[in-house]
Order: structure tokens, then C-alpha cells, then sequence
């Protein structure tokens, strides 16, 4: 009788988890149809998806030459970076909080997110990088977001790697790279200073088809490989004593996590900027919902992270039209509200 009991239970959460797999993935496309439509231009919303099939289905839909050129050059390649950059943002924050066993474990609180605004900084204001060209700035935060990651570990693995260690080496660093970027923006000339502070908002009006392209690719394989290893996850989120008695080399592990969390990280806000929250809110929220078992967490936390970016650029580009809001500032309004509640809540964790 109880292994039926049990057998139940197990079989009704995976219901549960299924139903919210598919309903979040559901409520993503219905926004995405939605945030399609939205913008400046006076288009109605069959003259836009009219566009969109046209552009899937070239020959047997026609569309204006107007309508095309706004849909697919301008809208449609922004409403997927959202959902990819979402998607891509919660799971490095479910990896990083799993390893770390650590709740307020995020790119944004770890330095990431700092390190790679110090690189655009640079590449604005002094107007030095690795790569030249129309690439600069992009490639000034992508190698600064790994370089702070190789610096975590570096520091963490001083002191002997822990998850302490590393945390503490991530705070260290948020602050170096902040008060770095602070100088580089007083030394900087007002016009510099102003680029600066608007990367640093974050958005998602930089955004095309080719980096749209690199951001899936980079996601298709780290998160199949992250899924195949979610045992691992869970065993490290037990405790290094248990992770190693199963057989798990904790250290190595440690650091093909920390890498992988931090390439998908790197590879997205060198082109959206500095974009808070996600990382850290959505695996809250879904870790509330299916529970801790890494199977079904990097999954579904990447698509509430999808979720509120997608629904946060939206609300950004409505909320005080013709003007668009930067990405990072909704996002900061939805995420503290949501910690503020946490907090009331009132358990003491």
C-alpha cells in the first residue's frame, strides 16, 4: 500500500510538471504573437502576421514591402532574443545557485555581469579591445564576462575550491569590475559616459538575426548537455561529501558548470547589456513550482525566464510609447517585488 502511495505521488508530479512545461511554453508563444505586433509603426495585426508568413512561407502569402522590412528587421528577431536571452540567463542562475548551494547565486551577484560591463566601458571610453571594428564593444564584454569567471575559479581554487570560495572571490570581483567601470565613466567624456550608463541599463534593441543565431546555437548544446548531467546538478546541490561519495569528481564538475554558466551568460549580455533578476528570480519561481530535480528544473526555469523578459520588453515597449524603456530597468521593477514577498513571507531561511 505505500509504494502505491507512493507511485501515485511521484506520477501526480510529474503531471504537474509536465502541465506546467507545457502551459509556460504555451503562455510564451501567445505572448510572443502579441509582443510581434507591438510597436510604432501603423500596422494592423493582420498586415503583421501577414508579414510573418509571408517571410515563412514565401509564395503562397504576400505582404507589403513596409510591413516585411518592420516584422522581420526590427521585430520579430527581438522578440526571439528575448525568449533565448531568458531562457539562457535562468538556467546559468539554476546552474551557479545548484554548485554553489547558495540562493542568491546569479551572473548579476556573482561579477559576471559586472566584469563585462567594465570590458564595453573600455571599449567605449578608451576605445581599446581584443577585436576591432564594429565588434569592439561586444567582444570587449564577452571576453571580460569569461575572464571573471577563469579569475573566480582562480581565487576559489587558492583557497581550496568550495562553493564559499567561490562566492566570496564573485563579490570580490563585482566590486573591483563596479569601481572600474565608475572610473572609466568619470574620466569619460559625456557623450562616452552616456553610452556607457545605457549599456549598462541593458536591451534588447541591439539585437539581429545573426546574434540571435549565436545565442540558440550556444543554448541548444548547453542545455542538452546541462539536462544530461542534472543528476550531477543534484548531487552537488546535496553537498560536496555526498557528490563525492556517489562518485562525483565535485572540483572538475564544479568547474564545467561554472565555464558553461558562464559562456551562456558571456554570449548574451555582450549583446544586450547588463540585464538583472533573471538569473536569479526565475529559478526561485520555478523551484517553488516542480521542484528541485535538475531534470525538470533547467528546463522550466529557462522558460520563465523566457517568459518575464519577453513580457519585461514588452512592457517596456508600451509602457511610455513611442518610447522604449531599457530591458534592465523592468526587469529590476518585476524582480524586487517579487523578493520583497519572498522576504514577508517570514520563514527565516
Amino acid at each position: 500500500m505505500p509504494d502505491t502511495d507512493l507511485r501515485s505521488a511521484f506520477a501526480a508530479a510529474r503531471r504537474k510538471r509536465a502541465l506546467f512545461l507545457g502551459g509556460t511554453a504555451l503562455v510564451i508563444i501567445l505572448l510572443a504573437g502579441v509582443a510581434v505586433t507591438l510597436g510604432s509603426a501603423d500596422l494592423s495585426v493582420a498586415e503583421v502576421y501577414l508579414a510573418v508568413f509571408a517571410g515563412l512561407f514565401p509564395g503562397h502569402f504576400v505582404a507589403t514591402d513596409t510591413a516585411m522590412t518592420i516584422v522581420w528587421d526590427y521585430r520579430l528577431h527581438r522578440v526571439l532574443m528575448a525568449i533565448a536571452a531568458g531562457f539562457g540567463l535562468a538556467i546559468s542562475g539554476v546552474v551557479m545557485q545548484g554548485i554553489l548551494r547558495n540562493p542568491l547565486a546569479s551572473p548579476f551577484t556573482l561579477g559576471i555581469s559586472s566584469a563585462a560591463a567594465t570590458g564595453a566601458s573600455i571599449a567605449i571610453v578608451l576605445g581599446v579591445g581584443v577585436i576591432g571594428g564594429d565588434f569592439l564593444v561586444v567582444g570587449n564584454a564577452f571576453v571580460f564576462a569569461l575572464l571573471a569567471a577563469a579569475l573566480i575559479y582562480g581565487m576559489a581554487r587558492v583557497r581550496g575550491m568550495g562553493a564559499e570560495s567561490m562566492i566570496l572571490a564573485g563579490i570580490a570581483l563585482m566590486y573591483l569590475f563596479s569601481a572600474v567601470t565608475s572610473l572609466l565613466q568619470y574620466i569619460g567624456s559625456s557623450e562616452q559616459v552616456q553610452e556607457v550608463v545605457f549599456w549598462m541599463f541593458g536591451s534588447l534593441g541591439r539585437s539581429n538575426w545573426p546574434k540571435v543565431g549565436i545565442i540558440a546555437a550556444i543554448l541548444a548544446v548547453s542545455t542538452i548537455y546541462l539536462v544530461y548531467r542534472a543528476w550531477d546538478l543534484n548531487a552537488l546541490a546535496e553537498g560536496d561529501d555526498i557528490a563525492e561519495s556517489l562518485g562525483i569528481p565535485v572540483k572538475r564538475s564544479m568547474t564545467v558548470f561554472m565555464l558553461i554558466a558562464s559562456l551562456i551568460t558571456a554570449s548574451i549580455i555582450c549583446f544586450t547589456g547588463t540585464i538583472g533578476f533573471i538569473g536569479l528570480v526565475a529559478p526561485h519561481i520555478t523551484r517553488m513550482i516542480v521542484g528541485t530535480d535538475h531534470r525538470f528544473l533547467l528546463p522550466a526555469s529557462g522558460l520563465v525566464g523566457a517568459l518575464l523578459l519577453l513580457g519585461a520588453d514588452s512592457l517596456a515597449r508600451t509602457i511610455l510609447a513611442p518610447t522604449i524603456l531599457p530591458v534592465g530597468i523592468m526587469t529590476a521593477f518585476l524582480g524586487v517585488p517579487f523578493f520583497i514577498a519572498l522576504f514577508l513571507r517570514g520563514r527565516g531561511e
